[in-house]
């Protein structure tokens, strides 16, 4: 009986350990975003010196984006060449992370246009680099809600034949849900492209006429962009909330049999948990940023709102990269050696 009490005491301290690393994870997160808000209220009056610092940050994202997201590409490129075959995970990832990098460099060059040189974003220009954004960000969120999608089938746990049935095809089930993903992009690249024309254009010929065909435009790309992203937001918060109910089944499993508390499969729950939690902040907040750059392109924005608009759209596909690397054994065993020299200079520093 002590010792069965003893088990159950175990669990429940483990349980606390890893909402408790959860919560770190998070605040970590809520930090790095008020930091960017605090930056923001600082330069408020200091227009120029706001634009200045919004534009350093986009740099810093971009670089350690870019770095995150190419060492992710190059340890699974380098592990695909040597066992000659490639895990349906690093797959998804490989794919999430080169996306990215096409998101990154997408996003730059939106700032360099609209910020540096505006001078050199022609129609042509626009329409090219709209559509680039449009593809390369169709593929950044499909790709990694399928990621999380992935992680549920893998980790948890159910009875149901539906879901058993669905995780023995899970490769099958990931290939649809991509395919049926594909069916906004078409549309979203058009309307795109019909808006950004009419706009350019919309002083000439018929003003009336075109006034209500860009108000049309205009509303289909909130809408397009609405549904393009709430319902991979959506479906990343089902697998999320069906990964706790796992965990708390697994936990009350295990409670009841009294087993020990390193169990591996709590702390694979866990981790998934981490990985996909994070993804939904962070892709609210970029979806938060894309609905107010949609909207607010209707009137001439300042340069400033156009580089706070960037500092937060180059957040997700930064951010989230390094949570993946931290998340993935092999990636984190990759990644600690150019943590050494980092360690070692904060000591010297100290």
């Amino acid at each position: 009986m002590h010792i069965q009490k003893s088990a159950v005491q175990r669990i429940e301290s483990q349980s606390t350990k890893g909402v408790t690393t959860v919560i770190s994870h998070l605040n970590f997160l809520f930090y790095f975003i008020f930091y960017l808000f605090f930056i923001f209220w600082i330069f408020f009056f200091n227009m120029k010196t706001l634009t200045l610092s919004f534009s350093i940050i986009v740099i810093t994202e971009f670089v350690l984006g870019n770095f995150a997201n190419g060492f992710i590409a190059l340890v699974n490129c380098i592990d695909w060449a040597k066992r000659k075959k490639i895990s349906s995970a690093d797959g998804i990832l490989t794919a999430l992370v080169v996306s990215r990098i096409g998101l990154l460099w997408i996003i730059l060059i939106n700032w360099y246009l609209t910020v540096l040189n505006p001078a050199l974003c022609s129609l042509k220009v626009r329409i090219i680099v709209h559509i680039a954004w449009a593809i390369s960000n169709h593929y950044n969120i499909w790709l990694a809600t399928s990621l999380s999608i992935f992680y549920l089938f893998k980790i948890a746990n159910f009875s149901s034949l539906v879901f058993l049935h669905l995780k023995w095809r899970v490769k099958h089930v990931l290939f649809m849900i991509l395919l049926g993903a594909s069916f906004f992009l078409p549309f979203q690249v058009a309307v795109v492209s019909l808006k950004d024309s009419i706009q350019r254009n919309e002083y000439g010929g018929n003003i009336t006429q075109k006034t209500k065909l860009r108000d049309i435009l205009q509303l289909s790309h909130v809408t397009l962009i609405t549904l393009a992203n709430l319902i991979p937001f959506t479906m990343s918060l089902i697998s999320f909330l069906l990964l706790i109910f796992s965990l708390w089944k697994h936990l009350k499993k295990m409670k009841c049999n009294g087993k020990g508390s390193q169990n591996p499969s709590t702390k694979v729950h866990i981790k998934a948990m981490q990985t996909v939690i994070s993804f939904l902040l962070l892709l609210a907040i970029y979806f938060l940023t894309l609905i107010s750059s949609v909207w607010s392109s209707k009137r001439q924005q300042n340069e400033q709102v156009l580089v706070l608009l960037q500092a937060f759209g180059i957040l997700q596909p930064s951010v989230h990269s390094f949570i993946l690397i931290w998340a993935n054994r092999k990636l984190t065993k990759a990644f600690l050696p150019f943590l050494w020299p980092l360690r070692c200079w904060l000591k010297e520093r100290k």
